[in-house]
């Protein structure tokens, strides 16, 4: 493994004891191994986390200049914006069905956004209690 760039080996020298404990805290891979290990002292380790993170700095920025791009050339909406519209849109007048597809009257034209009213549900009969027997009132002899 390399061992890190003279750039990369000098920045991590100047790096304060709080900067250096979170970005050996960032280590991932084999990296944190082989500094357990003693492959790599640790500011050759810290070096090469500082390149391996500018290298995917890089990548993200790239990535996201692409989809910056992509959405200038589609009238600046991002994909959650577009759906977003797509959902939010206004609907149209609500459509006429024609007699023979309406499930109403003959010859008259039902629109869908008109609602059938509602027949009320026919009460659901319980059986009744069976009464309890009141005490009957003792007599006194």
């Amino acid at each position: 493994m390399k061992s890190g760039k003279p750039e990369y080996l000098a920045q991590a020298q100047q790096l304060s004891e709080d900067e250096r404990e979170r970005l050996l805290s960032r280590m991932a891979g084999k990296l944190p191994r082989k500094l357990e290990r003693d492959k790599l002292t640790m500011i050759e380790a810290m070096a090469i986390q500082l390149e391996l993170e500018d290298e995917q700095l890089q990548e993200w920025r790239a990535r996201m200049h692409a989809i910056k791009d992509k959405e200038s050339k589609h009238g600046n909406k991002s994909g959650a914006d577009e759906k977003l519209a797509k959902t939010s849109a206004p609907k149209s007048a609500p459509k006429v069905e024609t007699a023979a597809k309406s499930k109403g009257a003959k010859g008259a034209a039902v629109t869908t956004a008109e609602k059938p009213a509602k027949v009320p549900a026919k009460p659901v009969k319980t059986p009744a209690k069976p009464a309890t027997k009141a005490a009957k009132p003792k007599t006194s002899a």
